[in-house]
């Protein structure tokens, strides 16, 4: 048996590898994504996101009590109208892809926002800090629950 403390394991009580992605969401309860990409002012997925959706959905299916925020994030280019609805519909494409690709996720517990510009992470004066706002973030909305599902799988 190789049951260890604190370790994730499979059915047989062996260690099963945590990605960053999964060590970054269940130490904050967010997953912050930049590589998640789009065609330019539209909502459809470039196929180079799929790996990086496909990544997130695969966690989202391991805990399905969790309540999470879908959220989409513009840079300041453009009218500030366009860029809310844009990131409404981003998020929204996000989702319809999680739901598509992951049908064991619970789709009632996920919610979609967007957030137009408002929340920058980085300057909008330069090509990388309008990328790095460019994002989608996947927020856990019941803590508690995460925090009580960790526990409760150590």
């Amino acid at each position: 048996m190789c049951i260890r403390d604190s370790t994730k394991v499979d059915e047989k009580g062996c260690p099963v590898e945590t990605s960053e992605k999964e060590k970054e969401f269940l130490d904050s309860g967010l997953i912050r994504e930049s590589n998640i990409l789009f065609e330019l002012e539209k909502a459809d997925l470039k196929p180079e996101s799929k790996e990086v959706l496909d990544e997130i959905g695969k966690i989202f299916v391991q805990w399905p009590d969790l309540k999470i925020e879908i959220g989409g994030h513009t840079d300041s280019q453009g009218a500030d109208d366009f860029n809310q609805k844009l990131s409404e519909q981003r998020a929204a494409a996000v989702f319809e892809y999680l739901k598509a690709e992951f049908p064991k996720i619970n789709a009632d517990n996920f919610s979609v926002k967007g957030y137009g510009e408002s929340m920058p992470v980085a300057t909008n004066d330069t090509k990388e800090g309008r990328a790095q706002n460019r994002r989608v973030e996947f927020k856990c909305l019941n803590l508690d629950e995460l925090k009580k599902e960790m526990d409760r799988r150590r």
